[in-house]
């Protein structure tokens, strides 16, 4: 099979190139047989000498037909819809009244495993692609050539595929939590005139939800999408938030598996906001307790920033309105319940927000961009910070990529830090956050790098845990997102994050870093032993004034 694909790569190399080619196919879908399957051809012109084969089965096209840009081919048109929610241009079985047949000879049916699609012009042979040579198959990827390559990040049925955009000029107000984020919700919502559009993986705050009905009862159009199936379910405290809003008016959607179509994510994990198509707010954290309380009031440490600009609003509405609408996303009801009112625990505020002009601000959006993180640390000069929940590796001999960017940066001469959480779940086995720590630890000491991993000491700094997932890049660029350093996030959930550079926001964070990273809080440090010394003193010139009242007496 091998030989054969090399010969395939030699005709291409030697053959004129075509107007069209295969830029997109799909042999293992979800539909039972794959009745689903579909091929898309891209090219300008008429597609009277075109031919398509796997070597076996194959068609053309009806004589006189001309495309302009791409055209979708699909094996069964009906079931073809069934998943994308649209018709084909075209069908090989003829199964729709509604989509024209190509001209087949012996049907085509790509396997799941192993096969190939050649593409002929005028009998002369122009493309060939086989698999698994050339991509990997797997079932519900869609194969994508794009500049020339095909499969440049994992692509699955459903979903998006937003390119990278950088925003000049944006004002961005940073904020962290427990310290300021319910505040700066507050005002992003308050601040709303028209619309407000929020997407996060859980909501389960009552205090959060209060603002948005009151923006609905005063005529601002309030869309939600959540997360169908979250890791352990929906909580009792989601349905019956779910329920209250939309006792209120506002209607709620979940993105989640639909009859025989499964949810284009693993996981909805996205945490944004957009106002008015003006202005986005983007979190580490979701909308509950731990990730906006109340000011004055215990939580998770995360990062958020609040972003004015509506060309980067208009990005992140895109991004919304794609999901949103998706063939996946449905209204959910919820099931109302008894409010549980926790316990608040008592909280110093440290950071407020701090508001910066004239930042520059790259979207990045799992899985489609979700590489520009990697990027990020592959051109660091100077210093990496990074805060995150967790950082697992890919398997028991390959480093997570992120986490092998951040120490092929230290071999360099980065001076590179690395803080994760110390939550109970996060430190209880034997291979996660303390482990991880030790891990980086030994490369650091093995290979005499300015490298260090350490977990946050959250009992001294009063947080509940750290859930963040940000980085600083040479005091000058900061990463505020949801993905997680894992498999899964960056590759297969939705996720939404931002790049900003500005060195002052940047300073913003790495104070936070700052705090956080040192086993206790400095302020609180030097009260202690202020304290310590000056009782000390005291001792000892009381010891002082007894021995010399002694000797008078002698």
């Amino acid at each position: 099979m091998r030989w054969i694909a090399t010969v395939f790569v030699l005709v291409w190399c030697v053959v004129p190139c075509s107007a069209f080619q295969i830029v997109e196919f799909c042999p293992d879908p979800y539909l039972h047989d794959d009745a689903d399957e579909y091929l898309v051809i891209s090219g300008s012109g008429y597609l009277d000498g075109i031919t398509v084969s796997d070597g076996n089965g194959g068609f053309r096209f009806p004589p006189g037909t001309a495309m302009n840009g791409q055209i979708t081919v699909a094996r069964d048109a009906v079931a073809f819809e069934t998943t994308h929610g649209r018709l084909p241009d075209f069908e090989w079985f003829g199964y729709s009244p509604l989509v024209p047949d190509v001209i087949s000879g012996d049907k085509l049916r790509m396997a799941n495993t192993r096969d190939r699609l050649l593409l002929y012009e005028n009998g002369a042979l122009v493309q060939a692609v086989s698999w698994p040579e050339d991509v990997k198959p797997r079932e519900g990827q869609v194969h994508f050539l794009e500049k020339g390559v095909w499969d440049r990040r994992p692509l699955f049925i459903g979903q998006s595929r937003f390119s990278i955009d950088t925003f000049d000029n944006v004002t961005i107000t940073a904020f962290v939590s427990p310290d300021s984020s319910y505040e700066v919700f507050l005002h992003a919502v308050a601040s709303a005139g028209r619309t407000i559009h929020l997407n996060v993986y859980e909501f389960t705050s009552p205090a959060l939800s209060g603002p948005l009905i009151d923006a609905h009862q005063r005529g601002v159009q309030v869309l939600v999408l959540l997360e169908g199936g979250p890791v352990g379910g929906i909580s009792t405290e989601e349905k019956d938030l779910i329920w209250r809003v939309n006792q209120s008016g506002i209607p709620i959607y979940q993105m989640a598996a639909t009859g025989d179509r499964k949810a284009p994510y693993r996981f909805d994990h996205a945490k944004y906001l957009v106002t008015d198509g003006r202005a986005v707010l983007v979190t580490s954290e979701n909308f509950g307790q731990s990730g906006f309380p109340a000011g004055g009031i215990r939580g998770n440490r995360g990062w958020g920033v609040y972003l004015e600009s509506r060309d980067l609003a208009a990005y992140f509405e895109g991004v919304f309105l794609s999901d949103i609408h998706g063939i996946n996303s449905v209204p959910v009801g919820g099931t109302p319940s008894p409010l549980k009112t926790p316990s608040p625990i008592p909280y110093t505020v440290e950071f407020f927000p701090q508001q910066f002009s004239g930042a520059r601000v790259t979207p990045v959006i799992a899985p489609d961009t979700s590489y520009l993180i990697q990027d990020l640390l592959n051109n660091a000069q100077e210093t990496i910070d990074i805060e995150q929940a967790y950082i697992t590796n890919e398997s028991a001999t390959a480093l997570n990529p992120y986490l092998g960017a951040a120490i092929n940066a230290s071999r360099r001469g980065v001076h590179v830090r690395v803080l994760l959480d110390s939550y109970w779940y996060n430190v209880e086995d034997t291979k996660d956050n303390d482990e991880m720590a030790a891990l980086i630890n030994r490369v650091a000491a093995a290979e005499r790098l300015p490298l260090e991993g350490r977990i946050a000491d959250i009992e001294s700094n009063n947080l509940e845990k750290i859930h963040n997932k940000g980085v600083i890049v040479d005091n000058r660029s900061v990463l505020v997102s949801s993905i997680n350093w894992n498999a899964n996030s960056p590759n297969f959930n939705r996720e939404a994050g931002v790049i900003i550079e500005h060195p002052a926001a940047a300073r913003y964070f790495k104070n936070v870093f700052e705090d956080d990273w040192q086993p206790v809080r400095p302020g609180a440090s030097q009260k202690t032993d202020y304290l310590k010394i000056a009782v000390l003193i005291a001792v000892i010139l009381c010891l002082m004034l007894i021995y010399m009242w002694n000797l008078k007496r002698r």
